[in-house]
This record gives C-alpha cells, sequence and structure tokens, in this order.
C-alpha cells in the first residue's frame, strides 16, 4: 500500500537529491479547498504509480522554509499545490492545481 513519507526537515531534501530512481513530492496547503481536492482525487488515483516510487509530502503552510528550499533545490517556481516527480535528483516534471495527475507521472516513470 502507497503512504505518505511526511517532510519535516530540510535535511530530508538533501536525501531526496541524493536518492536513485523516483521521488515524488507533493506540497500541500492545509488551508487551501483546492489543494485539499487535488490532493483527495490523486490519492484515488495513485495505485498507477509505480510501487516503489518514494511518495513524500509537504505541509507547507508549517514548513514554509522547506517549501522555499525545495523550489531553491530543483530550480522550480514555487506553487501550491505543486507536484515534483524528482529522478536521480533532478526535476523531470512538475505541475500544479488542476495539471496535477497521477496517470501523466505514471506515464513518465513508466517511459
Amino acid at each position: 500500500m502507497m503512504e505518505w513519507k511526511n517532510i519535516t526537515d530540510l535535511n530530508q531534501i538533501s536525501d531526496i537529491k541524493s536518492t536513485t530512481g523516483f521521488s515524488l513530492i507533493f506540497k500541500h496547503s492545509t488551508r487551501c479547498s483546492i489543494s485539499m481536492m487535488v490532493k483527495k482525487r490523486f490519492e484515488l488515483d495513485w495505485e498507477v504509480i509505480p510501487e516503489d516510487t518514494n511518495l513524500y509530502f509537504l505541509d507547507l503552510i508549517s514548513h514554509r522554509a522547506i517549501s522555499a528550499q525545495i523550489a531553491e533545490t530543483f530550480q522550480v517556481h514555487h506553487e501550491s499545490p505543486q507536484i515534483l516527480l524528482i529522478k536521480d535528483g533532478s526535476c523531470v516534471l512538475d505541475a500544479s492545481h488542476g495539471d496535477i495527475s497521477a496517470d501523466e507521472i505514471a506515464g513518465v516513470i513508466n517511459n
């Protein structure tokens, strides 16, 4: 069963950057109804994502500094909600709001 790993420490960003293979970061605003809806829809569809994908969850209201570090480390413009697909330390896909799709992520991983 797939499960989120919460990002609560800045050191986790360098761990993700040094991980071989795919990691996924979901940046979520707990104060935003759109973010809640996108997260729920993503979780309903996430069984299409290979099980060996590392799934990370960031509550960006509680961890603003980590959110900023993610944007800087992976060279993406901060958005919320936002998903980043990291492969071997580089961001190969980022999407936000209604563009977040488990199917699209699975397609990138499986190709």
